[in-house]
């Protein structure tokens, strides 16, 4: 009995950290963890930032790797679109 009570709360505790994790990676990129590519098209998609690309001090996130190289043909530019967009649409 008690290697189950024990088992049961560890996967709890292990679910809770994950769930956490998660939340504090969710803070890491600029735009609320939106594809910055897609910003620049006049679309809001949240992405989990496993695709991400740093410029300068800052992390953008992407929903999928086509998505960064395509932003990555003109970051400034591109950062530029993003922020404009974003901050008339939040």
């Amino acid at each position: 009995m008690k290697k189950v009570v024990l088992a049961t709360t560890l996967a709890g505790a292990m679910m809770i950290a994950s769930g956490s994790v998660a939340l504090a990676a969710g803070d890491l990129g600029e735009f609320g963890n939106n594809c910055a590519y897609g910003l620049t098209q006049g679309t809001k998609k949240f992405t989990d930032c496993s695709v991400q690309e740093m410029i300068g001090d800052k992390r953008y996130c992407f929903s999928k790797q086509s998505a960064k190289e395509a932003f990555m043909e003109d970051p400034e530019g591109n950062v530029a679109k993003a922020e404009a967009f974003y901050n008339d649409n939040q």
